[in-house]
């Protein structure tokens, strides 16, 4: 019905409208992708038929934006380090270039946390991006400019990367679907920072969207040959699905009480499951939950199985150059001369802290481990769980520096290698994004997907901000 430079103009337009409000997008290319829908249409008005074309692109002409942290050709990719400023792409990270041939059209890059580990996306590059339901509020990280571009209606897909939650925080505080797959089905490769020893067991890359239909077609290209693994050809019932929740941590020191908000739409789902599907959602207090903060953090400063010890934060804010020195940035900060923001040069100081407690550190490993199994018999073959997306709504700039450690609900999903879908359920009394996420076991990704499509029908999905 409409061409593909039209839709590409329609959203290059909207970029250009909404942008200078929420900066999102740090760099585009808008001139390369006008081009690259000419050749869409040009093939489709000369090619073959559109089964034939379907399934060679089943992504053609398609607008996608991408997070920063990777590599997309001709493009920045700093990760918002200052030292990196002058990084230009010369390639395309795997799963960019696999979106690429099905056709999709890249129209930028967006913004990310200053070496994707904080859940405010602002940094020393670019500055800070806003969340379109209010300007005031975060869009989480790393991945906020994804999920600030995708509720912004400027983008139809979002390339994200998660290592704590840094697709499915952004998605939740923006209102949009976010996939963490599980580990090791889509390849990370070609973005900075990447993972390097255990912690390669811990990042996923993966879709971010405004659609839950959307969600399984990506993730399909993004993992390539390896969506053999996954079971998306699989038909669920989701009667037969055993349905677990939980409601909290179980009252973690570092973490803040669930708002009662979050807490009702959390209830909501599990009346509708109730009523519409006649399950009986099984409520659940995994003891362990409780520590998942220090679970993560011990897991993710580890040494591998060769013994390999983790990347330190202090030597990629360094990249490749001299080490950083967290004390000495920190008083350089204060004075406003560090190229750092404060939560890095927080980051490079706790990592100290965390490693001079070896036999503490090794006994939270292996309670990581333990609930991991927990996990996995809890699920089996057909259960996912209903768990808080975070403690609180989208929070006001500045704000998760009083509460560093909130990320942790999304975060222990990261170590026990689960797949997680984050699924929007409407908008909250002050107009902010409520949402909740649906956990499987590992290879299970079928399942989350089929109850986020569920859910969208039921609780209405993503909501265009400034419509109510």
């Amino acid at each position: 019905q409409v061409t593909c430079i039209e839709v590409v103009e329609a959203y290059v337009e909207r970029i250009k409208e909404v942008n200078p409000l929420i900066n999102a997008v740090v760099k585009d290319r808008f001139e390369e992708a006008l081009q690259e829908a000419r050749q869409v249409d040009k093939l489709l008005s000369e090619g073959p038929g559109d089964d034939c074309l379907e399934e060679k692109f089943p992504l053609l002409g398609v607008p996608i934006t991408v997070k920063e942290a990777f590599s997309l050709y001709g493009m920045p990719n700093t990760s918002g380090l200052v030292n990196r400023r002058n990084v230009i792409a010369t390639s395309d990270a795997t799963v960019v270039s696999r979106l690429k041939q099905a056709g999709a059209i890249p129209l930028g890059v967006t913004n990310c946390s200053e070496l994707c580990m904080w859940y405010e996306s602002s940094n020393r590059v670019y500055g800070r991006t806003n969340n379109p339901y209010d300007l005031q509020r975060i869009v989480g990280g790393s991945s906020g400019g994804e999920g600030s571009v995708l509720a912004a209606a400027c983008s139809v897909i979002g390339v994200g990367s998660d290592i704590g939650g840094s697709i499915r925080m952004p998605a939740f505080f923006n209102g949009v679907f976010g996939h963490k797959p599980t580990t090791g089905v889509v390849p990370n490769d070609g973005q900075f920072p990447n993972a390097h020893g255990v912690r390669t067991s811990y990042l996923c890359t993966g879709p971010m969207c405004r659609y839950a239909e959307d969600l399984e077609p990506v993730l399909r290209v993004m993992a390539g040959p390896g969506v053999s693994k996954l079971k998306l050809n699989e038909k669920v019932s989701l009667e037969k699905i055993k349905f677990h929740c939980m409601d909290h941590d179980g009252g973690s020191i570092f973490v803040s009480p669930v708002d009662k908000e979050i807490l009702q739409a959390q209830k909501k789902v599990v009346e509708h499951l109730e009523s519409d599907l006649g399950v009986r959602v099984q409520r659940v207090a995994i003891h362990k939950m409780k520590y998942s903060f220090q679970i993560w953090s011990a897991m993710m400063s580890s040494k591998d199985s060769e013994g390999q010890e983790a990347q330190r934060f202090t030597d990629l804010l360094g990249d490749h150059g001299k080490p950083v020195w967290p004390l000495w940035e920190l008083m350089k900060w204060l004075v406003g001369m560090s190229s750092h923001t404060l939560p890095a040069i927080a980051l490079g100081l706790t990592e100290k802290l965390v490693n001079l407690n070896v036999s503490g550190k090794a006994k939270l490993v292996s309670m990581g481990k333990s609930l991991q199994e927990e996990m996995e018999a809890l699920l089996g073959a057909d259960g996912v769980l209903l768990y808080p997306s975070h403690p609180t709504i989208a929070p006001k700039h500045h704000s998760p520096i009083c509460m560093p450690f909130n990320f942790a609900y999304t975060a222990i999903f990261n170590v026990l290698g689960l797949p997680v879908t984050q699924c929007p359920l409407g908008l909250g009394s002050e107009g902010l994004p409520l949402g909740i996420q649906l956990v499987a076991a590992a290879y299970n990704d079928h399942l989350t997907l089929a109850v986020a499509r569920y859910l969208e029908k039921a609780f209405g999905g993503w909501v265009l901000p400034g419509k109510v």
